[in-house]
């Protein structure tokens, strides 16, 4: 644990070790290196739970790393994480199974006019494995002295109402039963007493969406979602070649969305050149959908058997998989205190996707993460000595800089798309501030008793899906995967949507076990929480298990 006067206190504590949490424990080393930092990760190893695209704007690397670069841009890790450089970026729209039109001309044209549209391209930005980002972050913190611990689920911040602070964290409980006794190996989770707790969980965190309720922040809008679903296929050398070893294709359309007769939903897949004649394939969906049947590995299915995308990845080989949420909410989902605006509170920020700092105009969030964490770091050196100003400060920071100009560029799109539907919603949202900011559901409240138009010729393995994600769980802890009332499952749910949570769960935690909905198979968590944004009755609660579980990336 934590190494100082006390074996259970220190300088800076950061829960998650992301990007984002990284990034700000390096920039706090960086400029103060006597400084105690730990990094707490839930994942068994750094990087094991970071999923992504990713398309990088490598200059936030570049600005976390500033003043070493002799140091860190001339290593091999460092190379290859910055190998590949986008030379082809296409954007299309799918018509169907096989028909296909280039966006490119108008993109270009909207940054021409400087329309909300045109930040999409992404020529020149690098594609990386954020897993990969992640390991490299992590070498570059333990360097320079971070303590970064993995194996550790964090269940709450110590955080008194009272005095508007933080006095450190609590760790989850180990070696409890299914029924909660205590086995031979059971360990109360440890107190650790922080003057700062930097959160960077990413979306959807459960220890972050704890502090948000109990320090009284607030969104202006609801925090919306997008649901990832993502493989790494091994195609054959004539396919990767054809495709090309710097190239990555978004598109929207089909199977997501046809224009006026439906299906609606925002999002579209995305093929992304990894090297060793491996290409990465994913679907988004925005997890607003309303369809009650609708599974996102459905969908990425049939974009796989388009016409394009199948000549590319016939014949090839899954060699990982996995899923992940995305924050979509934008400008007006941040969350931030009522009374200061700060994203966070007293000594306690808020970073990355945590915070929702993705740019929907962009379809890009990492380098908002990395950025954010340098920010964070930067607050807290300024701010040691007067520890309840770091979350002002930080946001002070935020507010005039970069993260701010994009999120604010962007800050009624998915609103507005969340509104109106894609054919009306996506022209109107070029009007930018214009539009009024729409106040719009949250993701559970959208669903209905309609069904999704596409149908795939075999149900999808979810069983092989998980195993490409090495998921592990320790079998006889508690579920983490959590049913508020059994009842509404039981009497409500299934003739009003017919228990869409086995259809949505990309793991199959969910089964049907003699005519009752259970979480069966919580080992097979993904920890994607899809299931907590989509219950129509949010009735669903994803907890955070004993530390070292869950996926185990590598490579994506």
């Amino acid at each position: 644990m934590p190494k100082s006067d006390n074996d259970n206190k220190t300088c800076v504590l950061i829960v998650g070790g992301g990007p984002a949490g990284l990034a700000a424990a390096i920039s706090v080393k960086k400029q103060k290196p006597d400084a105690n930092v730990c990094v707490l990760e839930k994942a068994g190893d750094t990087g094991e739970h970071n999923l992504s695209g990713a398309v990088l704007e490598i200059e936030a690397l570049d600005a976390l790393l500033d003043g070493d670069g002799a140091k860190w841009r001339d290593t091999p890790d460092y190379a290859a994480l910055a190998g590949r450089q986008i030379h082809d970026d296409d954007i299309y729209l799918f018509a169907g199974k096989s028909l296909k039109v280039s966006m490119i001309p108008a993109i270009k044209l909207a940054k021409l006019f400087h329309i909300g549209f045109g930040q999409m391209l992404h020529k020149g930005d690098y594609i990386v494995s954020v897993s990969a980002l992640t390991r490299f972050l992590g070498k570059v913190a333990s360097d320079l002295g971070v303590e970064v611990l993995t194996g550790f689920a964090v269940d709450e911040v110590l955080y008194d109402a009272k005095t508007g602070r933080a006095s450190g964290v609590k760790t989850v409980d180990q070696g409890l039963d299914k029924e909660r006794h205590q086995q031979p190996n059971y360990t109360p989770g440890e107190t650790i007493a922080a003057d700062v707790v930097v959160l960077a969980e990413g979306a959807l965190g459960y220890v972050t969406e704890k502090f948000i309720e109990s320090a009284g922040l607030k969104r202006h809008r609801h925090a919306l979602y997008s649901v990832g679903i993502k493989e790494l296929i091994e195609v054959s050398p004539e396919q990767y070649k054809a495709f090309g070893d710097n190239r990555v294709v978004h598109a929207m359309g089909y199977p997501i969305w046809t224009p006026l007769i439906g299906p609606d939903m925002l999002g579209g897949g995305i093929m992304y050149a990894f090297g060793d004649n491996r290409i990465a394939v994913g679907m988004i969906v925005g997890a607003d959908w309303k369809y009650r049947d609708f599974n996102p590995q459905d969908a990425l299915t049939l974009f796989k058997g388009h016409s394009f995308v199948k000549r590319f990845i016939e014949g090839g080989r899954v060699v990982e998989a996995g899923a992940k949420m995305i924050p979509e909410g934008g400008y007006h989902a941040i969350p931030r205190d009522a009374a200061s605006n700060a994203i966070g509170k007293g000594n306690v920020l808020i970073v990355g996707d945590g915070a929702g700092f993705v740019n929907m105009l962009k379809i890009k969030g990492l380098h908002h993460a990395l950025d954010s964490g340098r920010l964070a770091g930067q607050a807290i050196v300024q701010t040691l000595s007067a520890t309840e100003k770091t979350a002002g400060t930080y946001t002070d920071m935020v507010d005039n800089s970069n993260i701010h100009k994009e999120m604010y560029s962007a800050r009624n799109f998915r609103q507005t798309v969340a509104k109106l539907g894609n054919s009306l919603g996506m022209p109107l949202s070029s009007l930018g501030g214009l539009l009024p900011n729409f106040d719009v559901e949250p993701d559970y409240a959208t669903m209905n008793g309609r069904t999704y138009k596409y149908e795939i010729e075999a149900p999808f393995d979810k069983d092989a899906f998980t195993a490409m994600a090495r998921v592990e769980h320790r079998e006889e802890q508690p579920c983490h995967c959590i049913v508020r009332d059994e009842s509404i499952c039981l009497e409500k749910c299934p003739d009003a949507y017919d228990r869409p949570c086995i259809a949505f769960c990309p793991a199959g935690v969910y089964e049907l076990i003699h005519g009752e909905m259970k979480p069966a198979n919580p080992s097979n968590c993904l920890h994607c929480k899809t299931c907590q944004n989509k219950c129509p009755y949010d009735n669903l609660r994803w907890t955070a298990p004993e530390g070292a579980g869950g996926p185990r990336y590598k490579t994506m």
